[in-house]
């Protein structure tokens, strides 16, 4: 079966936050694939690596290709500290996500997500996309704007339902005002709240010309769900990834009533498993994701229609990862080792997805280092909104202070072993918050289940050599 060469065989998929990075994306575009960056949190990472001192300049000269100037340098000002602040100081704060407009968190965040795909695409001419979280959508409007502006490829849009987001893609390629529906619990029927972004409030009267508007992929765990987005115009993306439960990270929970296993994991049954017939039907590229870095596993998804496959685990593990190297080599060790439990946790997200956690020593999987570890977060981005007795928009979030959430009119109940995912996710990369005390946030770890496929690979490997991989094992399986 040959490969459809007018998309890539292999996505490397969006990991958060920071993992699958700009260096890591560049490395797999380089190869000809599909090489993404995750957009979640940017506006942090961006802020937090200036005050490190943006050692080898990578940052500066993005800054400088950003179209608009005069918000570079007022970021750049903000932000940058000459050398990196020192051992154990705090970093500053970014403004917190919510529905009122901030023209500071909007300026930093459309300028992250510039930096972040720019550098991806520096050198080369292959493909580079951007992953989001529908969950999130209070950042998505701007995040957007910013990743279209330095041309990327493909947006990938998972952790919900990205109906919205076809008709964001179409106004913002134009420079127009655009805006999404915000979920806001407590709402009245009928009643939207929204957010949105103005490019004219960055770029002033002078219209610059269209942007590339690109190829929207709709990550779903369910044939129903794509057969949903693909019915109207108005809704259907440009493709489908379609993800089974061993996928790292967040995971769809089982359809129908939840039954855990006797390790307290989700148990996944008939109703769970994808009719790859149904989304071929739709006439719509598909890629498997899930436990694909395995042996013949891009034949099999060929074999089923699929156009290619989107791997991230093995890409988490290699050397232009994100991880910070230290975490990335012991996770690579124990894996390799095959003592590196992962666990499908239905309770450790904020956002209410079950989510993989890696059980590193020393990392907040440890049941010591969680119970240790105050409850708080000093980014907010899985925060949900939520209508108040007075009517007023409000922020809460289940890993907050328990006494904290409880007043906003939530069962004690909901806190239980819940992960700050925010804090967690940004250590794991080297970017995690100190305090003057000496208090140091600790890292939190996602991989996918199978982690087979490191019998199969150099020991230390690259982004290129999991590209090598899977093309020939496709080869393999194909002949």
């Amino acid at each position: 079966m040959p490969l459809d060469t007018a998309f890539p065989t292999i996505i490397q998929g969006g990991m958060g936050v920071g993992v699958s990075g700009w260096r890591l994306a560049r490395a797999v575009s380089t190869t000809g694939q599909l090489g993404v960056v995750s957009g979640v949190a940017l506006d942090v990472v961006l802020a937090r690596r200036l005050q490190q001192g943006d050692p080898g300049g990578d940052l500066r000269r993005a800054l400088d290709a950003f179209p608009f100037p005069e918000v570079a340098e007022r970021i750049w000002r903000r932000y940058h500290v000459p050398g990196g602040i020192l051992p154990g100081e705090p970093y500053r704060p970014v403004p917190r996500l919510g529905l009122r407009p901030h023209s500071g968190r909007t300026e930093l965040t459309v300028a992250a997500n510039f930096a972040e795909v720019f550098l991806a695409r520096e050198g080369h001419d292959g493909p580079v996309g951007v992953n989001y979280l529908e969950k999130i959508q209070l950042a998505t409007p701007a995040a957007v704007y910013g990743a279209m502006l330095a041309g990327v490829d493909y947006v990938l849009m998972g952790a919900g339902i990205p109906s919205e987001i076809p008709g964001l893609l179409d106004a913002l390629a134009t420079h127009r005002p655009a805006e999404i529906s915000v979920t806001v619990a407590g709402a009245e029927s009928g009643r939207r709240h929204t957010v949105g972004v103005d490019p004219a409030a960055l770029y002033g009267p002078l219209r610059p010309p269209p942007l590339k508007r690109p190829r929207l992929l709709a990550v779903v765990s369910s044939d129903v769900l794509a057969v949903y987005l693909a019915r109207r115009p108005e809704t259907r993306p440009d493709g489908f990834v379609v993800e089974g439960p061993v996928a790292g990270g967040h995971s769809a929970p089982p359809r129908g009533r939840l039954r855990l296993d006797e390790e307290g994991e989700p148990l996944y049954g008939p109703r769970d498993r994808v009719d790859t017939g149904r989304i071929t039907a739709l006439g719509l590229p598909f890629w498997l994701a899930g436990g694909q870095a395995g042996r013949r596993g891009l034949a099999r998804a060929l074999r089923a229609g699929a156009t290619g496959v989107q791997v991230g685990t093995a890409f988490a593990l290699c050397r232009e990862s994100g991880l910070e190297e230290t975490l990335r080599r012991r996770l690579l060790d124990a894996a390799s080792g095959g003592t590196l439990p992962v666990r499908n946790d239905p309770g450790a997200s904020p956002a209410g997805f079950p989510f993989k956690v890696a059980s590193l020593p020393g990392t907040v999987a440890d049941p010591d280092v969680y119970a240790a570890r105050p409850r708080l977060c000093d980014m907010g981005h899985l925060r949900a909104p939520y209508l108040k007795a007075d009517g007023e928009v409000g922020y809460r979030c289940p890993a907050e202070p328990v006494e904290t959430y409880v007043r906003k009119n939530r069962p004690e109940s909901d806190t239980a072993g819940r992960r700050c995912l925010c804090n967690g996710l940004v250590s794991a990369i080297g970017l995690g918050q100190r305090r003057l005390d000496g208090y140091a946030e600790p890292a939190l770890l996602t991989l996918g289940q199978d982690l087979g496929f490191l019998r199969d690979l150099p020991g230390d490997y690259t982004a290129a050599d999991v590209v090598a991989h899977l093309l020939h094992e496709s080869e393999g399986g194909l002949g």
